[in-house]
């Protein structure tokens, strides 16, 4: 049943990522706001959904591994993997603005969060703090888009849906990813588990790979529409929502206990794969992920991986 149910879970995640992007779309043409923002904000929550609540769950259950392992893993896997395997499915134009800002953002937060667990614990007061970072984020993100749309003509495409269809689109597609995701988590763990695998090996690969499987859905999705900024966009807003948001909300809720080994390895793995993002969307004017520099961030990913479960 469990093989099943890891096939089911995909389909479902499948399908829910192109009504995620549907909703999206239709939302940032409403509101005069661009794709981009949208990928970064709207879409990437509903895309790091699973990770909330699988990492709240693992911490209120005892498996603070898996707890932080899926975060972790997720946002590797999201660079590394889902946009590789996206730029090698089409090339992806970079906007300057994902350079400039939201980049930064993410990398300053995956630094920032280095620093936190380096006493080997996330707090309370440390995820409120991410939580406050994460607010002002959005709230600039959406402030400086709406100014700068004022100064554009014609900019946005006429919205497929209404407001309230597209709402609707958007919370039922998050539902969608949530279950999907639980359904392939659940099952890809309990295989795993049969082969005597460390919580941490599973938090880090096929719980963060399941969960990663919404933002690949997506972003191969919002690529094959044509819709970039959506592409790049959700990963590196996602990987922001993971890191401010759903380890914030995790670490207010109960604090998390960090193992030495997530913390001289993984993470560091984490912030190097970014640092290599910023190297591979360069330069600032015109900027392309190639499929070339897809191929290279997939190989990273599988190099990655087994040294994971070499260790």
């Amino acid at each position: 049943m469990d093989y099943l149910f890891l096939i089911i879970g995909f389909i479902v995640l499948l399908y829910s990522g192109d009504l995620l992007v549907k909703g999206g779309v239709a939302l940032s043409s409403h509101f005069k706001i661009s794709t981009l923002v949208v990928g970064v904000t709207v879409v990437s929550f509903g895309t790091s959904a699973p990770e909330l609540f699988v990492s709240l769950d693992a911490a209120l259950s005892g498996s603070p591994d898996i707890s932080i392992g899926n975060i972790v893993g997720s946002n590797i896997s999201n660079i590394a993997l889902v946009l590789g395997f996206t730029a090698i499915l089409l090339p992806l134009p970079v906007r300057s603005n994902s350079i400039k800002f939201d980049w930064p953002v993410m990398m300053g937060a995956s630094a920032l969060f280095y620093i936190f667990i380096l006493n080997n614990k996330l707090e309370t007061y440390e995820g409120i703090i991410f939580v406050l970072l994460l607010i002002s984020f959005m709230v600039w993100t959406v402030w400086n888009s709406r100014r700068e749309s004022r100064s554009m003509v014609e900019s946005f495409k006429e919205a497929k849906y209404s407001i309230p269809v597209s709402i609707i689109l958007l919370l039922a597609s998050s539902l969608g990813l949530y279950f999907g995701a639980n359904l392939l988590v659940d099952s890809a763990k309990n295989i795993a588990i049969d082969f005597g695998v460390s919580e941490r090996v599973i938090g880090l690969t096929i719980v963060a790979f399941g969960t990663s499987v919404p933002e690949l859905a997506t972003s191969a999705v919002a690529a094959f529409k044509k819709e970039m900024d959506i592409s790049i966009g959700n990963i590196i807003g996602s990987n922001i929502f993971n890191i401010l948001g759903v380890l914030g909300v995790t670490s207010i809720v109960k604090n998390i206990q960090v193992s030495e080994a997530i913390i001289s390895f993984d993470v560091l793995i984490m912030l190097a794969v970014s640092f290599l993002l910023f190297l591979l969307i360069l330069p600032l004017k015109n900027g392309k992920l190639h499929r070339w520099k897809g191929v290279l961030l997939m190989a990273s990913y599988f190099i990655y991986v087994y040294l994971v479960f070499k260790q």
